[in-house]
């Protein structure tokens, strides 16, 4: 698992590398200018992955609660005091440093998800409902930015916690119910994003407005064949394709890659996942077991759904694709539940370890 995070972001990086040089050059003068400063975010979040392997997943899950709460109050504060781009307020900016905290929570809402599915039969209804006022309060104040595909992601995500955790079906078809209610009437509040969906279902009836950026998308992916151009040859990014960097990167990969090399991240977003679920698998808490299970589907999920926007599989969402968009704080939190995720592999080793350790000693004497 270590090896295959370290592919990832190494990758990304040459990936990244490659779709921002010509944007860079032409507004910043510097073709490695975002290049050398996601080295840096790298660095940093490699730091965070070392810290989250080392620190045990008990301790974590004590300070998921906290971690969550403040989330929570970062993530109003952009309502208040935020920095509006595009038109949503996700962005906090604290001195030369900008924060989004709907990114940066991620990995306490799969802790704290994993905290409460792991007790739910035996929790109280307090508590119980303590926390799903969390959660909820939490997704909607993402809606409120607007960012709708954040809120479903994170919605998503709790639910399938929930689904592995062994919590009744009706509940869940409830629950499932609800969330596509509330995106819905998200949808019909804000023109933006029902311009979205009607766009992803034609987008060649307005190719030079709303349906802009799937257009050139696909038609990235679409000159790409069956080889691709070829690394660093793409040339929709040369002002065609927009937001290349972060959103629509997949467009740029598939240009250069094509067919076989779009397979080929498929398929190792699969050996990703297999790997993952064994971790789940040998972990022997269920606590340990969610948090896996948690750390994989983020990490995969996103990855596929930011895939599924740049191929026209579904609207245009603003998600990031993991490890390879631009951006410090997807980063972050990326590297941070790669590191939980690591950190059930190493408990779940160290208890397999253990249990063969002690079964060698009782056989011993009967051998003697």
């Amino acid at each position: 698992m270590l090896g295959l995070v370290a592919i990832w972001s190494l990758a990304g990086l040459l990936i990244l590398a490659s779709a921002s040089w010509w944007v860079a050059e032409r507004e910043m003068g510097d073709g490695a200018y975002y290049v050398k400063r996601q080295l840096v975010w790298l660095a940093a979040s490699w730091s965070l992955l070392a810290l989250a392997m080392k620190v045990s997943l008990r301790r974590w899950l004590r300070f998921a609660g906290t971690g969550l709460w403040l989330g929570c109050l970062l993530v109003a504060a952009t309502l208040v005091v935020g920095s509006t781009v595009n038109g949503a307020s996700r962005w906090l900016v604290i001195g030369p440093f900008q924060i989004q905290p709907s990114e940066l929570v991620k990995p306490f809402v799969v802790l704290q998800g994993a905290a409460l599915f792991a007790h739910w039969q035996r929790s109280s209804i307090d508590q119980k409902g303590l926390w799903l006022c969390t959660f909820a309060g939490l997704i909607l104040l993402i809606l409120k930015q607007p960012n709708l595909s954040t809120a479903a992601l994170t919605g998503l995500l709790l639910w399938l916690m929930a689904l592995a955790s062994g919590v009744r079906l009706r509940l869940l078809l409830g629950t499932a119910v609800s969330g596509v209610m509330v995106g819905c009437l998200s949808i019909a509040r804000n023109p933006y994003q029902l311009e979205r969906v009607v766009s992803f279902l034609d987008p060649w009836k307005d190719p030079q407005g709303s349906g802009y950026q799937l257009v050139q998308s696909l038609l990235a992916i679409g000159s790409g064949g069956a080889t691709g151009q070829g690394y660093g040859l793409s040339t929709q990014k040369l002002l065609y394709l927009p937001i290349q960097s972060t959103d629509f990167i997949f467009a740029v990969f598939g240009e250069e890659f094509g067919y076989v090399g779009s397979l080929g991240l498929l398929l190792f977003l699969l050996v990703f996942g297999f790997v993952g679920l064994r971790i789940a698998l040998h972990c022997r808490s269920n606590q340990a077991r969610l948090v896996a299970i948690g750390c994989t589907s983020l990490l995969v999920g996103q990855s596929i759904l930011n895939i599924a926007v740049a191929t026209g599989s579904m609207p245009t969402t603003g998600l990031p694709l993991p490890m390879v968009s631009y951006g410090g704080n997807s980063l972050l939190s990326s590297l941070m539940v790669a590191g939980l995720l690591l950190r059930c592999s190493l408990e779940s080793s160290s208890h397999l370890a253990m249990g063969r350790s002690r079964s060698l000693n009782r056989e011993l004497p009967s051998a003697g």
